[in-house]
């Protein structure tokens, strides 16, 4: 990795290689990577200087300490972060913006999930464009066994990764799901051996991070689009579209396909 960066007194890792791949991680193993407040909200800053700094074309969100992606919130902050109706909502006002940052980064966040993947954590994976896991990840939603409600746009995510019926069990019963039966509800693009997960991550990124990057964010927001069917959304997926072919890019792809090369493309 060439540049890297930490934000949350080192909670939350950034780092960017050579090739245009960014990696953001949760970095708090001795706490299973539960999330606090300031981790929370420092997410947004992380995507933000990994895609506008670094110009990344792809992310890789993962647990630090390669045993669990996330434990989901830090509960030991709630007595007084999120002790009744007026500072919850400022508290999940911080998930909120997290999961937004990766829900609406600008380029493909693709999560690659091992051990723990739990409440809050899960809300991050959920909002992910691409999941990958391997066979000790344990997925689950225990809300209801707090006492709480989950906030509405991360169950959006949920409804979205797992569909109706497997939402709806994860919400009404904390059961957790095994990563074969997150693959089977098509929750994971793929499940790898554990010894495999960050070469399968890595590899996938490196074919978006390979392709051209304007394409590949028309696609993500023409995706959005047809997911939330509003009307700005599609005007912005359409634009994005059609200045696809105003492109340096455009004409570099051409040239290439017809000199049987490999494409450099350059975002522009």
């Amino acid at each position: 990795m060439d540049v890297n960066i930490s934000f949350a007194n080192g909670g939350i890792g950034a780092a960017a290689n050579e090739s245009g791949v960014g990696f953001l991680t949760v970095s708090r193993p001795e706490k299973r990577n539960a999330l606090t407040d300031a981790m929370w909200r420092s997410v947004p800053d992380a995507i933000n200087w990994l895609v506008v700094e670094q110009h990344v074309r792809v992310v890789i969100l993962s647990g630090a300490g390669g045993r669990d992606f996330s434990a989901g919130a830090d509960i030991g902050e709630f007595a007084t972060l999120r002790k009744d109706a007026t500072t919850a909502r400022d508290y999940e006002a911080g998930n909120s913006a997290a999961f937004a940052a990766v829900r609406n980064c600008p380029v493909p966040v693709i999560a690659s999930v091992r051990g723990i993947c739990f409440g809050g954590g899960f809300g991050l994976a959920a909002a992910a464009d691409l999941r990958l896991a391997d066979h000790t990840a344990r997925f689950a939603i225990p809300a209801a066994r707090l006492g709480l409600a989950y906030p509405l746009d991360a169950v959006q995510d949920l409804v979205r990764a797992l569909g109706d019926q497997e939402a709806r069990r994860a919400l009404y019963s904390t059961a957790e799901l095994s990563a074969a039966q997150a693959l089977a509800c098509g929750c994971l693009l793929k499940l790898s051996e554990p010894d495999e997960l960050d070469s399968d991550a890595l590899a996938l990124a490196a074919s978006i991070a390979g392709a051209a990057p304007l394409s590949v964010r028309a696609s993500k927001a023409a995706i959005a689009a047809v997911q939330s069917n509003h009307e700005e959304d599609y005007k912005r997926a359409a634009g994005l579209a059609a200045s696809t072919f105003d492109s340096a890019d455009y004409a570099e792809g051409r040239r290439a396909f017809m000199e049987k090369r490999k494409p450099a493309f350059n975002g522009r």
